[in-house]
């Protein structure tokens, strides 16, 4: 939950510290006075859009901040994920700032993070409800998001399943059109692939061949010029083949016979590192003697490696800068042929695969849709009940499930279901509608149509407490939902925000006191003025003054004795319907 809120120059608001109860907060304050401004700030902590125009006049920047006590495994886990430290007890600190120009940071737990990191901690942690989201309760998509929140696994199981085929009978189902729509021009990239390959297959290079053949052929061109140093060094170490010119080889022999023939040690000492010197020069000598032999200046083996080379370099103008890229081409030419088989055996087996997936998906469809269905009146029958006790008793909420109909086969993502064609889309083939029967005898109309602001006030938050038990997200934050209602309904508002308060952490932006009475912590904000400028500040209430809030906001009336006793009226109601609502589920557990 959202412990406490320090907001600075962001809109007339200087420097406030809202301090949050866990149970039911509610805000009050005059129109202008910055109410919507906590909002907007609440809006930035969870990674929403910034903008400029909200920083303070006269402020270099604006900065809100979050302390997130109790925070579930999944912002544990966000935070360990990007390196932010949480305190010992699991308090999440998180900031966003805003400048003056425009640009905006935010930190996690100390540490500096994208701002999409603090929308991924609202998702976890924090859900924003305001005018805006009675817009989007309009939309069928919304609807259907919303129908599959409530429903949980027993919908979100199905649709992943459904999804992993679907995206494979999309894959197979484009395959196929591409093969059918391009056979021509498939077939000309087919019959180029196989030339090259043949082409490849018919000179039938080796890796690296041409480099040892550049090699090879440097040796055959140039035998007569290394038959000549060889032979040259050989004289040179073995002496000549008539004996008349020694070499090397024999001079070192008659120099340790010279050696040898005098009686003095210090010469005899030298003798070992001579004999070594011998050694190594019989041995080059044998080696340049068994070089020679194997020299051969061999004029029809260089005609067949200068042969080889002109048929290597005709590929490698082609298809790569060197033997090995030409054998690599091959290999992705290989693997593209195997894909792009048009014949009419290849298109055949592809379709079948088409058709047994597109069966696998129109089963997982169904049971999507029968999951929906289930989860539909279960939902209708709680949010009715939820109206009924926002003075709406007679009205009803009904919760369609049903299958887009495609024109056709031709349709995109058109599946059969059912002998039905329907559109197959990301989230199934469902349509989901929510109508509001607002009195006995009327038709079922769509939200839009059968709900005015009020109403739709109500039946927004009658489904957001019967989602309440479905949603992990601790904290709701309601801005002005209960724009449009007053009397009864007002009353009844604020009862059932703090039922919801029972489960959630719920903040709530209103300027109803039929609400505020409601509040476990009441929070008001205040105008001040100074030096012609406007700025507010943000003070938690003390019950007394509970009492002078909840007047003004009763049309004024705070400093009359009828606007106080209207407000202790409102608050000794509210304090009995909340003991009440406590005491119910005691009793129902004691009947159990």
């Amino acid at each position: 939950m959202l412990a406490e809120m320090r907001i600075q120059g962001l809109g007339v608001i200087d420097d406030a510290t809202l301090e949050l109860d866990p149970g039911l907060t509610v805000l009050t304050g005059e129109t202008g006075a910055g109410k919507t401004m906590v909002v907007t700030g609440l809006s930035l902590l969870g990674g929403g859009r910034a903008e400029a125009s909200r920083v303070a006049e006269g402020a270099s920047r604006a900065v809100v901040e979050g302390r997130f006590a109790r925070t579930g495994a999944t912002a544990l886990e966000l935070a360990e994920e990007v390196g932010a430290e949480a305190d010992e007890d699991g308090t999440l600190i998180a900031v966003r700032t805003v400048s003056a120009d425009g640009r905006s940071r935010a930190h996690l737990g100390g540490r500096s993070v994208p701002v999409g990191v603090l929308g991924r901690l609202a998702e976890a942690t924090l859900a924003v409800h305001g005018q805006n989201d009675q817009l989007r309760l309009l939309r069928p998509a919304d609807q259907r998001a919303l129908l599959d929140r409530y429903a949980g696994d027993a919908v979100a199981k199905p649709l992943a399943a459904y999804r992993e085929i679907r995206a494979e009978w999309q894959a197979v189902s484009a395959e196929l059109r591409e093969r059918r729509d391009n056979a021509r021009r498939l077939a000309q990239e087919a019959d180029m692939l196989r030339h090259g390959l043949t082409e490849i297959e018919a000179v039938a290079p080796q890796p690296g061949e041409d480099r040892e053949l550049v090699e090879e052929a440097k040796r055959l061109a140039a035998a007569d010029d290394l038959r000549e140093a060889a032979g040259l060094a050989r004289g040179m170490l073995s002496g000549s083949d008539d004996g008349e010119t020694p070499g090397a080889v024999g001079l070192v022999g008659e120099a340790r016979n010279r050696l040898h023939s005098g009686a003095d040690p210090d010469l005899a000492a030298l003798d070992p590192r001579l004999g070594e010197a011998l050694a190594v020069l019989t041995d080059v000598a044998g080696e340049l003697s068994s070089y020679l032999d194997r020299l051969d200046a061999d004029p029809e083996r260089l005609a067949q490696v200068l042969s080889r080379q002109a048929e290597l370099k005709a590929l490698t103008r082609k298809y790569a800068a060197d033997i090995d890229g030409v054998l690599e081409w091959a290999a992705r030419a290989q693997e593209r042929l195997a894909g792009l088989d048009t014949s009419d055996e290849a298109l055949a087996a592809l379709a079948a695969r088409r058709d047994a997936l597109a069966t696998d998906l129109a089963g997982h469809a169904t049971a999507l849709g029968a999951a929906r269905v289930e989860a539909a009146g279960r939902l209708a029958a709680d949010t009715t009940a939820e109206l009924g006790g926002l003075a709406m008793k007679d009205a009803e909420l009904h919760v369609s499930v049903a299958a887009r109909t495609a024109t056709g086969p031709d349709t995109t993502d058109a599946l059969l279901v059912d002998s039905r064609w329907v559109v197959a889309g990301s989230d199934g083939v469902d349509e989901v509608e929510l109508r509001l029967v607002p009195h006995p005898g009327s038709a079922p109309q769509p939200l839009h149509k059968g709900a005015s602001g009020g109403e739709l006030s109500r039946v927004m938050l009658a489904l957001e407490v019967a989602l309440a038990g479905a949603d992990p997200v601790p904290t709701m934050v309601f801005d002005e939902v209960d724009a449009g209602v007053g009397g009864r309904a007002a009353v009844e508002i604020g009862r059932r925000l703090a039922r919801l308060a029972a489960r959630h952490q719920v903040i709530v932006v209103t300027h109803l006191p039929q609400v505020a009475a409601y509040a476990d912590r009441h929070l008001v904000v205040q105008k001040r003025r100074g030096e012609g400028v406007t700025r507010s500040s943000v003070r938690t209430l003390p019950e007394t003054d509970r009492i002078v809030e909840l007047a003004r906001m009763l049309a004024g009336l705070d400093d009359t004795d009828t606007g106080r006793a209207h407000a202790e009226e409102l608050l000794a109601a509210a304090r009995t319907h909340r003991a009440e609502d406590r005491a119910a589920p005691r009793r129902r557990r004691r009947k159990g």
